[in-house]
């Protein structure tokens, strides 16, 4: 069954090239084009201090649960007051992540990504109950294809599989009152905390390794490849190198319980033999619980390695990722939506807009895109660089949106 995408709000392209681009169309004289760049600009200012605010409300409300803190708290905060900051906190992640364009990962969908076969060919195994709350964003789906190689390379199989470009996880961990009641002692992360992480490219049907507490168990196969070759080897050793210790254990078992009479001599040479014995059977128990754990730790290893070179940011640093993230978004939809209004001949409706910028992604740029023309449109308003009538939508010109942005600038401090 072939994969299917979903039209997406996100533009992959930078703001300095969608600007470019713009300009390039040759749609406005040139010192119209001096002026749009203004215009540009001028929004990236007013986008920049705005979700300034955001990050200082994102960085108060996570200080109490952040297990990567450095400074000390003079000031302590209640329970209410925590759970107030901790409502903050989610509310505007939440509303950050949407501004940047991320999707959520429903739990219907998670469920449904981890009962996919692991492309990493490995059986992972999460603790739901560790958590308090669980959050997973994407942003950026693709299609790719993979080879798989098994059976020492003699077995190969192509699979197609949705790759996520960027993931964001938010976990809350439940307090060590849980822990303790668990009896579990040694823990890798801190009770009660919340912790962010930023990854790239992940496959979808790998989502379970991004968990904090995930442990790698073996599939029924790798189980298989382990007892198969212990279970002949032990059957070969029994027959070939234990046969006369096994026989001496024997007759010792024999006489001690009484169903032998005649008494065994333990001299040298059957001292000898019971210690090789035992020397080899417990050689080769060894070597057997060396081979599990051996390949454990690949399987651990295939898992770290993928995390740290998947793994972008963590913790206070993702809010500055998605603050960058969410200002690029916002001034790439009010550009586009006021540039389109600004070059077409008459007023548009919202409908006509978004076919306009829709088509042009994708005949210049060969990028089908769902463009969030209502969200566009509400910001064009609220800066003022749009004029209304009860259906359709004009910009007003390019020297009124940079004296309506120059005001908005001038007004952040008015004392």
């Amino acid at each position: 069954m072939s994969l299917q995408l979903e039209k997406a709000r996100f533009i992959p392209f930078s703001r300095n090239d969608i600007v470019r681009l713009l300009l390039d169309e040759q749609q406005l004289k040139k010192t119209d084009r001096k002026k749009l760049k203004d215009v540009c600009d001028l929004l990236m200012h007013v986008y920049h201090f705005e979700f300034h605010q955001s990050l200082e409300t994102l960085k108060e409300c996570y200080a109490p649960v952040n297990p990567d803190a450095d400074t000390k708290a003079v000031f302590s905060a209640n329970k209410s007051e925590l759970k107030e900051k901790e409502k903050r906190l989610f509310e505007a992640l939440n509303g950050l992540l949407d501004k940047a364009n991320f999707e959520k990962i429903t739990d219907k969908d998670l469920a449904l990504s981890m009962e996919e076969s692991s492309l990493f060919q490995i059986k992972l195994n999460v603790d739901f109950d560790d958590f308090e709350q669980v959050l997973f964003f994407r942003r950026g789906e693709s299609k790719r294809r993979e080879t798989l190689v098994s059976m020492l390379g003699l077995r190969k199989k192509i699979i197609e599989f949705i790759n996520y470009d960027r993931v964001v996880v938010i976990v809350k961990f439940k307090p060590q009152s849980y822990f303790d009641a668990k009896e579990r002692g040694q823990l890798y992360f801190k009770p009660g905390s919340t912790i962010i992480k930023y990854f790239r490219n992940i496959p979808r049907c790998d989502l379970e390794m991004l968990f904090p507490n995930t442990e790698v168990r073996m599939k029924p196969i790798d189980k298989a490849i382990i007892a198969v070759p212990a279970a002949v080897g032990g059957a070969i050793m029994l027959a070939t190198k234990l046969g006369a210790t096994l026989l001496l254990c024997g007759a010792l078992i024999a006489f001690w319980s009484g169903m032998r009479t005649e008494p065994v001599e333990l001299n040298q040479a059957n001292l000898l033999v019971l210690a090789i014995g035992f020397g080899t059977l417990g050689a080769f128990l060894w070597k057997q619980f060396s081979n599990f754990k051996n390949r454990k730790i690949r399987f651990m290893k295939t898992l770290a390695d993928n995390l740290y070179f998947k793994n972008l940011d963590n913790n206070m640093g993702v809010f500055h990722r998605l603050i960058d993230a969410a200002e690029e978004e916002e001034c790439k939809e009010a550009m586009l939506a006021y540039y389109f209004l600004l070059i077409a001949d008459k007023p548009l409706s919202a409908d006509a807009l978004d076919q306009q910028v829709e088509d042009w992604f994708k005949e210049s740029l060969q990028h089908v895109l769902d463009f969030e023309v209502d969200d566009a449109l509400q910001k064009l308003v609220k800066l003022g660089l749009v004029s209304s009538t009860a259906s359709t939508y004009q910009a007003v010109s390019l020297d009124q949106a940079r004296k309506k942005l120059d005001q908005q600038w001038d007004d952040y401090f008015n004392y």
